[in-house]
């Protein structure tokens, strides 16, 4: 009748029919063996993605822990052992990426793409605001792939699988960051950089804003050259490195045309209300 549930074409069967037809089937056919062998496949293939995104999701996680103990170098006594913890801390990173390329051997590291990318972004993120604190100047992809060649010497690694899987795997692992994943983690970088301005500032010190301003004006000017030929992500951030850029531009306006009549304790505090105000006229707040 109206309003019923339309009657598909397999209930004109007798259920007893189609029960009878699943109990004919043979579980040892060529056909269900294929099957089967299909479902374990997919099934591996799930449990190492899911195993993939956690390692991504602690990979950010500490990412993310040592570029809040970066943030402390401007303030610090002594600079050098924020370095030298920060540098432990990206040890650590680094030994949950040799797990993440361990994963990986023998499979195309693009199907598994999506599950690694944001730890490897923040990973790109946390090592070049290290050697921009370090060096005043941008990682090349090449140095941060250098730094992800592992050998099969760590201990834990080797009490975690038997003797047998590992005299099948290789003695050397290694997991290349793709240049999206580098661009990506660069422009993400900027946004430190500019909370790097800010803690400059409001410590006295004058001349890392300007130096942070014609970095950023240079990773601005790369940037524009990709433009829209670039992937989609790479332009979404642009928007957001363009502000980035302005704010800084702004305090070495301040500092340049008011910073002899502000009293250095509170620069920072006139550069964050103006910050806020670019915010709001931008809609950001």
């Amino acid at each position: 009748g109206s309003g019923g549930f339309r009657k598909r074409k397999h209930d004109n069967f007798p259920h007893g029919q189609r029960r009878d037809e699943k109990e004919n089937v043979n579980p040892s056919s060529a056909l269900m063996t294929s099957f089967k062998s299909f479902q374990l496949e997919l099934d591996t293939r799930h449990d190492k993605y899911e195993r993939l995104v956690k390692l991504s999701r602690d990979i950010t996680i500490e990412s993310k822990r040592t570029i809040f103990l970066l943030h402390r170098f401007t303030s610090a006594p002594n600079g050098e052992e924020i370095l030298n913890e920060s540098e432990v801390k990206l040890d650590a990173v680094r030994r949950k990426i040799k797990q993440v390329a361990q994963e990986l051997i023998g499979e195309d590291m693009y199907q598994f793409h999506r599950a690694i990318s944001p730890g490897l972004q923040e990973y790109v993120e946390a090592v070049s605001f290290q050697y921009f604190i370090q060096t005043r100047s941008l990682i090349s992809i090449e140095e941060i792939n250098k730094q992800l060649i592992f050998t099969a010497e760590d201990r834990e690694e080797t009490t975690n699988t038997t003797s047998n899987s590992h005299d099948k795997q290789p003695h050397a692992w290694s997991l290349k960051v793709t240049p999206v994943d580098y661009l990506l983690g660069v422009a993400d970088l900027t946004g430190e950089l500019m909370r790097l301005c800010i803690s400059s500032v409001g410590n006295g010190d004058i001349d890392t804003p300007f130096e942070l301003s014609q970095f950023l004006r240079q990773i601005y000017d790369g940037f524009t050259f990709i433009g829209n030929t670039g992937p989609y992500e790479v332009s979404k951030k642009l928007y957001t490195l363009k502000q980035s850029l302005a704010k800084v531009e702004n305090a070495c306006y301040t500092l340049k045309v008011r910073g002899s009549e502000i009293p250095k304790h509170m620069l920072a505090d006139v550069f964050t209300t103006k910050t806020e105000l670019i915010d709001q006229e931008e809609g950001l707040s």
